[in-house]
Formats: C-alpha cells, sequence, structure tokens
C-alpha cells in the first residue's frame, strides 16, 4: 500500500511540475517586450527630439540655412529643380532662380582684355615645333569631388563638333571617333523637355570654322558665349552677334557663366557656387593653353561634384586668365583616344548633345557640314527622335 500511494504522489507531482515551470517563462517574455518596448520608445523619442533639432538649426540658425539653399542649388541644376520647392518655398525657388541669372548677366559684362603669348611655333601646320604634347591630361580632386584637368597646348588645333545627323544629338566619343579627333568634350546646352530630349537643338548661339550654323536668340541683342577666335584666343562673356563676328570668332557656343576674366574670380565664395553637380568649363592660361575641366558629380562613394567656386579656384591654381562654365550634370563627359575617362552621371550612360569641343592634330583636314543648314528652331522637335 505505502508503495502505491508514494507512487500516486510521485505521478501527480510530476503532472503538475511543467505548470509551475510555464509562469516564470511567461514572467520573462512579459519583460522582454516590456523592455523591448521601452527601447523602441526611446528610439522613437530620440529620433523625434533630433528631428525637431534638425529642423530648427535648418530654418533658424545660419549654418543650417546655408545648407537648405545647398541642397535646393544642387537641386536646381537637376532635372528636379521643382523638388527644392519643399527646402526653400517656391517663391524662394523662384527669386533664387532669377537672383542666379542675374548674377551671371553681370559676369558676363566686363570687358576681357587678356592676351596670350603663343609659344614659337603653335600653329604650325606639320605640329612638330612644339616641344610639349598637344594634350595632356591629369586627374584633380577635392573633399567633395574627382575629376580631369585637359590641357590642349595649341589651341588653333580646338574645332567645334557636331552630329552628323539632322534630328539627332551625338555622344562626344562617336564625334571622337567619326572626326578622327584625338580627345573631346561636351560643349554647349540643348533644349531638353523632361529631360528626354535628343540633343539636338542647341540653345542660343553655335559657330563652327567662323560660321554660324544656328541662331537662337529670340530677339535678344546679346548672348553669353565660350570659344576661341581665329588666333587661339578664348572668348568668353556677354556680346552681340556683330561683335563676335567682328572680332573673328571661330568655335563658339552659347553658355554661361563666365567665372575669370582679366585673370580674376568672379565668384566670390563656395556659397555661390550654384550647388554640387558635375561640372566641365574651359579656361586659357597666358601661354595660350586651353584647359577643361571636367569633374563627375552625383555618384556617392566615387565623386558627389563640384560647385563652381570650386571650378573657379582649380583653373586660378593652374594659371587661367579666362575662364567660363560649359554644360555640365549627365551631360559632362571626356574623351581621349576614343576611351571615356572619366564617370557620366546619366543612368542611361553618355548623353546625346549637339555639340562638342574636339581636339585635332591636323583641324584644316577636317570638314564638320553645318547640319541645321535651313532649320530653325521653329523646324525642330527637341522631344522627337
Amino acid at each position: 500500500m505505502n508503495t502505491k500511494i508514494s507512487t500516486s504522489r510521485a505521478s501527480s507531482n510530476r503532472k503538475t511540475s511543467p505548470t509551475r515551470s510555464a509562469a516564470p517563462s511567461r514572467k520573462r517574455a512579459r519583460k522582454r517586450k516590456s523592455r523591448f518596448a521601452r527601447i523602441a520608445g526611446y528610439l522613437l523619442l530620440t529620433a523625434f527630439l533630433a528631428g525637431i533639432t534638425g529642423l530648427g538649426w535648418m530654418f533658424f540658425t545660419e549654418s543650417g540655412n546655408n545648407f537648405r539653399y545647398l541642397v535646393a542649388d544642387t537641386l536646381i541644376t537637376t532635372q528636379h529643380r521643382h523638388w527644392a520647392k519643399y527646402i526653400i518655398g517656391q517663391k524662394a525657388l523662384d527669386q533664387r532662380v532669377q537672383d542666379y541669372q542675374n548674377r551671371f548677366n553681370q559676369m558676363g559684362e566686363e570687358r576681357d582684355s587678356h592676351t596670350i603669348q603663343l609659344p614659337a611655333g603653335t600653329g604650325d601646320q606639320s605640329g612638330q615645333a612644339e616641344q610639349k604634347p598637344l594634350v595632356q591630361i591629369e586627374t584633380i580632386s577635392g573633399p567633395s569631388y574627382k575629376g580631369y584637368l585637359m590641357i590642349v597646348n595649341d589651341p588653333t588645333k580646338i574645332r567645334l563638333g557636331v552630329p552628323e545627323k539632322a534630328g539627332k544629338g551625338e555622344k562626344v566619343s562617336s564625334m571622337v571617333k567619326r572626326t578622327g579627333a584625338i580627345a573631346g568634350v561636351n560643349g554647349g546646352g540643348f533644349a531638353d523637355p523632361n529631360w528626354q530630349g535628343n540633343g539636338f537643338q542647341p540653345i542660343g548661339l553655335v559657330i563652327s570654322q567662323g560660321k554660324v550654323y544656328y541662331e537662337d536668340l529670340g530677339g535678344k541683342k546679346s548672348t553669353q558665349i565660350v570659344g576661341i577666335d581665329g588666333k587661339g584666343k578664348m572668348i568668353a562673356g556677354k556680346y552681340s552677334l556683330a561683335e563676335i563676328q567682328s572680332m573673328g570668332v571661330k568655335e563658339a557656343v552659347t553658355f554661361q557663366p563666365r567665372i575669370i576674366v582679366n585673370g580674376k574670380g568672379l565668384i566670390k565664395n563656395a556659397k555661390d557656387g550654384w550647388g554640387i553637380a558635375p561640372r566641365t568649363a574651359m579656361g586659357q592660361r597666358a601661354d595660350g593653353a586651353i584647359m577643361f575641366v571636367v569633374i563627375d558629380g552625383r555618384q556617392p562613394g566615387h565623386s558627389i561634384g563640384a560647385n563652381l567656386y570650386d571650378v573657379q579656384q582649380i583653373m586660378l591654381k593652374h594659371g587661367a586668365v579666362i575662364a567660363a562654365n560649359l554644360d555640365g550634370g549627365s551631360s559632362t563627359v571626356l574623351v581621349k583616344d576614343n576611351q571615356i575617362l572619366n564617370k557620366p552621371s546619366s543612368e542611361h550612360g553618355e548623353r546625346y548633345l549637339p555639340t562638342a569641343f574636339l581636339v585635332f592634330d591636323h583641324p584644316e583636314q577636317v570638314d564638320i557640314p553645318n547640319i541645321w543648314n535651313g532649320l530653325g528652331p521653329e523646324d525642330i522637335d527637341p522631344a522627337k527622335w
């Protein structure tokens, strides 16, 4: 009997032990959930306070305000310009764009008086007089950018390339290969509806081989050009068509702003540098050498981009006495020996463009037909391929 009773009690004890052990497990689970809830609450509170602090910094401090406008300026240079209104407001955006336009116009007004002293033999058709190579490439970098400086030691070897076929722009790499150029850099801007244009309709003025290939000034008396005259002197600034022709401009496009004139920089600081973006610019030293600055951008981990003040300082550091901005952004590209040296920011790769500055050993042998001959702006649909 005792044995049976003992066995019964032991059996009863074994049956009740799981119930007893479940209670501490539930308590531990509740404690873990409570701890996670507290941590999540702390994180949400921290994020909320950080957000409030960040907004306060952005809107109520000078440094924060500068940062907001830097972001807005950067967006203005992209296809998402309208997003800037969420940073600074629509009214401020419109005013910002107008202020930049007014400033760029002023930057083109001062008459350039720089002179160049070309080395003996520059422009010689044999191409043997110069000891320096015609084209030199250097890498450049800064806190937020990587890029290249291309030096063309004989400015008379540069021609303006245009597309081969009517109705469609052409990649710079294609222009270089087709024409037999040594190197090429993107040139002027173009009509680009919805940022999906075909790259065929230039903006403003295109001059190649001393002839006006395209003109769309829309009644304006003057335009800002970037180019070279027949003697290899760089021309940049705001001029009328009559002035441009009287100066003997041989290769040119419309673009802005001019950033250096008569040896001095026109942009005071980075705050006025028009945002961070891929950049292309052209400048000239006193010895006549033409310099092209090409900077990648919009690629975290590689190169975010540069503002125009950065570009100006690069040019000044390398001896530029005149310099001007060219079309940048997704158009920025540098081709040398049929190879694209930089990393264009466009998700579709190299863009189709209306113009490019090309470098030749024997430019006098190059024929660049006027693809816009007989076409006016009204005859071109910039959105139709």
